[in-house]
């Protein structure tokens, strides 16, 4: 098929990817004009394992192209999926300005019949809103071309994302046409191996799954981080709950995992959004604002612990962190629980020496420059540089290479032995045997 995917950010670039591997021709539009030559050459302006190669090979077999507008690029689809982004506004919920920016240039472009298909994350009744757009350009063009609007909200998890899109679990389409139907189940057949694991449903049903669906996570991680803060208090180990609880097949094991809070940029802006629709609708969302409190207090949780050992001025302390992006497998640091975690030690005036492996030039853009001028934040090279002459060690992405550490380097390098496990991924009794203080979440 002929495919345009308007959007070359985290979602347009990975749907764009993966279709033209599946043989497609795929057109990914942008405005951005450096980031559209930068692609034309196979640079990435995200990190995905597995993507820029991909990118690149499709590029080279000449099914993958880029461009900066739909007049530009000089395709006709068959499909053009709507992926741009969808911020949080102000007042929590999702700012559409792009999404309906894109439409008005579909209603100026399209020359014949096209499914449009909604793949960004967009609040329910946004589909009818990008149909009436498309109308009334059309209608200033003095055309009647057929055209039919599905919602296709997009299950990518960062780090992971390649994987979901190849072999997902389960494809969401919402839609009212027989016609764009048959294009959808055509467009996905390579994939769906398990045809029963494609749910067709209403548009309005589509776009509200994607929401709940990462409000339900979101739920399982606070509830469980709020157990993790309990288990603090009563003396009780979090993980061998987790691990209790888990054996349910009722629960399952996935999202309950505790730790110093999610982040990124889905969960936060689905839940804010959610919140929005229910109050404009009239309903209290008791449930989703105590996730998004919850979340919010467990990324001082780490903070907190580190005052409790050294107290809260912290001129003459020296702290490691290890991981910088809101999760492992990507440079994505939005919302991230480092953020929270060196604002509070910065202005406490401690000196921090932090690594990731792969979300250091993000971080080095992204964090307020007077924190390096300062002297206070230095970005090591190394993991283990990050520990030299330290007072303690704070895990806070649980990046592989970050999973089995040489304590007896690590012993060598610190001032004092103290580690912070901000997502539980030591052995507690392992690293207390090393002669290191250890402290977790909910397991101390």
């Amino acid at each position: 098929m002929n495919i345009t995917v308007i959007g070359a950010g985290y979602v347009g670039l990975v749907t764009s990817a993966c279709f033209a591997e599946l043989g497609n021709q795929v057109t990914c539009i942008d405005v951005n004009k450096q980031k559209i030559a930068n692609l034309k050459k196979g640079i990435l302006p995200i990190y995905e394992p597995g993507l820029e190669s991909m990118v690149i090979s499709n590029l080279n077999n000449k099914r993958l192209h880029f461009a900066t507008s739909l007049k530009d690029s000089g395709a006709e689809p068959q499909v053009i999926f709507i992926a741009v982004g969808t911020p949080s506004d102000k007042d929590g919920s999702a700012d559409m300005q792009f999404v309906l920016e894109a439409a008005r240039n579909i209603g100026s472009y399209i020359k014949h019949y096209c499914v449009v298909v909604d793949k960004s994350t967009v609040p329910v009744g946004v589909a009818d809103q990008v149909e009436e757009i498309i109308k009334t350009e059309l209608k200033k063009r003095k055309l009647k071309i057929k055209f039919d609007i599905v919602s296709n909200p997009e299950f990518l998890r960062e780090g992971a994302a390649i994987d979901d899109f190849m072999q997902p679990d389960r494809i969401i389409v919402g839609l009212n046409s027989k016609n764009a139907k048959n294009i959808m189940l055509e467009l996905y057949k390579p994939i769906l191996r398990n045809p029963e694991r494609i749910y067709f449903m209403n548009i309005k049903d589509a776009e509200m799954t994607k929401y709940v669906a990462n409000a339900m996570l979101a739920t399982k991680i606070s509830f469980m981080n709020e157990m993790s803060v309990l288990c603090d208090r009563m003396g009780v180990d979090v993980d061998n709950v987790r691990i209790g609880i888990g054996a349910d097949s009722r629960i399952g094991n996935s999202f309950i995992y505790p730790g110093c809070g999610y982040g990124g940029s889905c969960f936060p802006k689905d839940v804010k959004a959610l919140i929005k629709m229910a109050e404009n609708h009239d309903v209290n969302p008791y449930v989703l604002r105590a996730v998004e409190e919850r979340n919010h207090h467990q990324k001082h949780v780490l903070p907190e612990k580190i005052f409790k050992i050294f107290g809260e001025d912290l001129s003459d302390i020296k702290i490691g962190v290890w991981g910088l992006s809101f999760k492992p497998g990507t440079d994505d640091m939005r919302e991230a629980s480092s953020l929270v975690l060196l604002e509070k030690l910065l202005t406490h005036n401690a000196k921090v020496q932090a690594y990731d492996p792969v979300a250091m030039p993000v971080a080095r853009e992204m964090l307020p420059k007077d924190w390096f001028k300062s002297g206070k934040l230095h970005l090591s090279d190394h993991q283990y540089e990050a520990v030299k002459d330290v007072d303690a060690l704070v895990l806070v992405t649980e990046w592989k290479s970050f999973c089995y550490p040489d304590l007896s380097v690590m012993k060598k390098l610190m001032k004092r032995h103290i580690i912070l496990d901000g997502r539980n991924q030591y052995d507690p009794q392992q690293i207390k045997d090393a002669e290191f203080e250890y402290y977790g979440i909910g397991r101390e």
